[in-house]
């Protein structure tokens, strides 16, 4: 079964850091896409990154770019969001996510999303 669980959320004062971590199973990275969505309150689901090893590419929301890196070892089998710069904005739950890798790009994923999901991790990000 694929499960993925999400860790290292918290509270952190804007432009801060914070580094998430997502521990898989069932599946391995270079047949799947990889990502992390995020959710803040009262707002849709949207996505902050996406990796897939098939396609050779690491896509990132507009609004994250230049601060958050998604990292993946996949000899463990983990991925990471190091999100530096923390804004008031960036507050959400965190969530890490995978799907079969359909050979696409990261915007497809975040529209149409994914098969797998993780727990999500909180991060407040405070003015």
């Amino acid at each position: 079964d694929v499960q993925l669980q999400a860790s290292g959320g918290g509270l952190v004062q804007a432009g801060g850091s914070l580094r998430l971590s997502c521990a898989a199973s069932g599946f391995t990275f270079d047949e799947y896409a990889i990502a992390w969505f995020r959710q803040a309150p009262g707002k849709e689901r949207e996505g902050v990154s996406c990796i897939s090893s098939r396609v050779g590419s690491t896509y990132y929301a507009d609004s994250v770019k230049g601060r958050f890196t998604m990292s993946s070892d996949n000899v463990q089998n983990t991925m990471f969001l190091q999100m530096n710069s923390l804004k008031p904005e960036d507050t959400a739950v965190y969530f890490c996510a995978a799907t079969r890798d359909k050979f696409v790009g990261g915007s497809w994923y975040f529209r149409y999303g994914m098969d797998y999901w993780g727990k999500g991790t909180l991060v407040t990000v405070s003015s």
